[in-house]
């Protein structure tokens, strides 16, 4: 039994409010296809009936469930690779000269999903920083599931063939069973907390750098003005900001301009942008 437009106007609407994510019409198939485990969980045939059910029960734990299960999480280690080669080409010897008395480097992975660019972050700084210097890396998404995968840093051989190199993979992995987990040397650096881009940010940061990569593609302009808003806030004032290859600041908000890294492109916060982003930042450390 497929949805009704009822129905799919309902998922379309929750996932909207709670995610900012657009569903537009035609996404039946998908909705179906992300539910359909959870339905079975819930011990009802179809997705019309859990559907129906979510409608008449408004439980916040179902809720957040259906969210969690229309969230995109495609992720990889070294996933694109440019950015990650631009951070130790372009980014780090300009942090090196401009963080040289505090000698640590803050970084912000945003829908980070089950942790592999956190921990591909994680790595490259642990294999590229000077002795001497530090870094925090924060992940964070809006899914649960998937930030208890990540806090776990445990992947299966096929994750870890999926970008990884072989002599990464012995230097900061360790096998567990059938899996492969991250080496506590490297955990450490690295944490995650749950974060809904579309609501209003904690307070956190600031931070150098910031990758918010293939996530604003789901947002309608007016969500990405605003997450791209609050990005500015928890950016360092000659921080550096990446975004997905598909994405960009450019007629969203022009608080950043775009700077060529080698093969691709970062983001920096303009002369103005910079002076107003250093008042927010004032007291956050």
């Amino acid at each position: 039994m497929t949805l009704t437009a009822q129905e799919f106007a309902f998922i379309a609407g929750l996932v909207r409010r709670d995610a900012a994510i657009v569903l537009e019409a035609g996404k039946e198939y998908l909705v179906e296809a992300r539910l359909l485990p959870l339905a079975r969980q819930s011990g009802l045939p179809t997705v019309s009936e859990f559907v129906n059910r979510a409608q008449q029960r408004p439980e916040p734990d179902i809720h957040a469930k259906i969210v969690d299960a229309l969230t995109t999480n495609e992720t990889s280690f070294f996933r694109d690779g440019e950015p990650f080669k631009q951070l130790v080409d372009t980014v780090l010897p300009d942090l090196l000269v401009r963080r040289s008395s505090a000698r640590t480097i803050k970084v912000w992975s945003a829908a980070s999903s089950s942790g592999q660019e956190p921990y591909t972050l994680a790595m490259v700084l642990h294999d590229s920083l000077p002795p001497g210097w530090t870094f925090d890396i924060l992940g964070t998404d809006i899914s649960t599931e998937m930030l208890t995968r990540a806090e776990a840093g445990l992947y299966t051989q096929l994750e870890v063939n999926r970008g990884l190199p072989a002599p990464l993979l012995v230097k900061h992995f360790e096998r567990n069973g059938a899996h492969w987990k991250v080496t506590s040397t490297l955990r450490k650096n690295v944490s995650f907390r749950r974060l809904n881009l579309a609501a209003p940010f904690p307070p956190m940061g600031p931070f150098d750098i910031v990758f918010i990569r293939n996530v604003l593609i789901y947002f309608d302009v007016q969500t990405k003005r605003t997450v791209l808003q609050r990005v500015a806030g928890t950016l360092r004032p000659d921080g550096w900001l990446f975004l997905g290859s598909a994405e960009t600041t450019i007629g969203i908000d022009d608080r950043f301009e775009r700077v060529v890294a080698g093969r691709t492109s970062a983001y920096k916060l303009r002369a103005a942008g910079r002076a107003a982003t250093a008042v927010s930042a004032v007291g956050k450390g």
